[in-house]
């Protein structure tokens, strides 16, 4: 509870810009939330920063206000491109995370004459050129189209002053580090580096030595790992089953949003269609939507049209919903992290949020190892299965190995050749590519840009 007897922090506080203080006003936002307050004021100092903090927590205003401010002695309202150079570059991990990045620098950089665009993969190369050929101060870009753009030429690094990794954990995760590399030689070694990451491993310790100079370390508390305002439960339910506790879940808690997260983005789009047939409006997004049609099924999701929106890991990275009431995992994610990123698109903002998870024979090793990074034991309850579902649908089989059977459910309605049959966080992994090292390289760009 808030001591009355402290003063209330207030952006005006920080030393920003009464243009930047003025678009943040316009957001109805007052008060900084405690990454912000802490981030702030060593960004604006010129220091480099090594930031824990989850998604929910107010993180992208926290280095995108700073990063403003720093940039307005470059504002100008020249029409020549020499006079808008690329000062600032925001790397992300996903198309996702990168657009609402660059919504958030659009927000609050309305007011001041700096120019601001997002590149990412899954969209036409051709289309993005022009407003980088204009000139930008602001880029926000994932990894691999940025380097489709310098191999193109179509635009120059050698004047960013501020370097910033978005979610850097989910970066090594998806195998990005050799990318990073290959963008950081492009860099001035003169610049300032913030790196933002979920979690501080061992990994991530290592990325910012190898990137950072003297940083600033600012910790936030994990808010989704205590789960303070969100009630966290697990029911145990045999696979041929999920289905129909899943429908039972969704009308039995009476709510108007669902998010269902799944591993693969064939259970996606399977229980997405079912949800359908059972008369309950749903949509998914995956790996194989292409850009138009996340944005489609979100913007439904979000005006309510859709109820209930199905997502795998990859693709959900980056969703920004307020208040929305309930998470589901249909299945339980690969990595223990992303549970903690999962349940954190409900209890935003501190508004109270729920996460139920349906849990198999086959994932309880997983749940383990959630219950050990959040250094918690959900109580296990039995799901609630009516038998009169068990007539109208068929669960799709449990897949035991990485490639399913040529007569396995998911080869039927929703694949289009074998090569889909991977799990998505495999597919998200540049591994069996064979040949000579210049071969290696072409392909392992055609497989990054093909997911990005």
């Amino acid at each position: 509870m808030d001591d009355p007897s402290v003063p209330k922090l207030l952006f005006s506080s920080l030393a920003l810009d009464p243009l930047i203080l003025r678009a943040i006003e316009e957001t109805g936002y007052t008060e900084p939330t405690p990454i912000q307050a802490q981030a702030i004021p060593h960004v604006i100092a010129g220091r480099d920063l090594m930031a824990m903090a989850q998604t929910g927590t107010g993180k992208t205003a926290a280095f995108t206000l700073p990063m403003l401010q720093r940039l307005l002695p470059h504002a100008s309202t020249s029409a020549s491109p020499a006079r808008h150079p690329i000062r600032a570059l925001v790397l992300a991990p996903t198309r996702e995370l990168a657009i609402q990045v660059h919504e958030s620098v659009v927000t609050y950089s309305k007011n001041v004459p700096l120019r601001t665009t997002v590149v990412y993969g899954g969209t036409d190369i051709k289309a993005q050129k022009p407003a980088l050929m204009n000139g930008v101060e602001i880029l926000v870009a994932t990894p691999g189209r940025l380097l489709d753009h310098v191999e193109s030429r179509n635009l120059q690094l050698n004047q960013v002053q501020i370097l910033i990794l978005d979610e850097a954990d989910r970066m090594l995760d998806m195998g990005f580090m050799p990318d990073l590399k290959r963008i950081l030689a492009l860099l001035p070694k003169q610049r300032q580096t913030l790196l933002f990451s979920a979690t501080f491993s061992d990994d991530i310790k290592k990325l910012a030595q190898d990137f950072l100079i003297d940083p600033i370390t600012v910790e936030t508390a994990r808010r989704n790992a205590a789960g303070e305002n969100i009630k966290q439960s697990v029911c145990m339910v045999d696979h041929q089953d999920k289905f129909h506790a899943l429908v039972e879940l969704i009308r039995s808690r009476g709510v108007k949003q669902v998010l269902i997260f799944t591993r693969t983005k064939l259970t996606a789009a399977h229980v997405s269609k079912q949800l359908e047939r059972s008369g309950i409006a749903a949509d998914a997004i995956h790996g194989d939507k292409t850009q138009q049609e996340r944005i489609k099924a979100l913007d439904a999701f979000k005006s309510g049209a859709v109820m209930a929106l199905v997502a795998t890991d990859v693709a959900a990275r980056g969703l920004d919903i307020d208040q929305l009431p309930l998470v589901i995992n249909y299945e339980l994610p690969t990595h223990a992290e992303d549970y903690v990123h999962r349940i954190g698109r409900t209890g935003r903002a501190g508004a109270s949020g729920e996460a139920v998870s349906l849990v198999d024979g086959e994932e309880e090793r997983r749940l383990v190892e959630i219950e050990k990074i959040l250094n918690r034991k959900f109580p296990r309850e039995a799901a609630v299965v009516p038998s009169g579902y068990q007539k109208h649908f068929k669960s799709p089989p449990v897949r035991s190995h990485k490639h399913a059977p040529a007569d396995d459910w998911f080869s039927k309605p929703y694949e289009p050749s074998a090569s889909k049959k991977h799990d998505e966080e495999q597919q998200s992994s540049p591994l069996a590519v064979h040949g000579k090292p210049q071969q290696q390289v072409a392909a392992l760009f055609r497989i990054r840009n093909s997911q990005i």
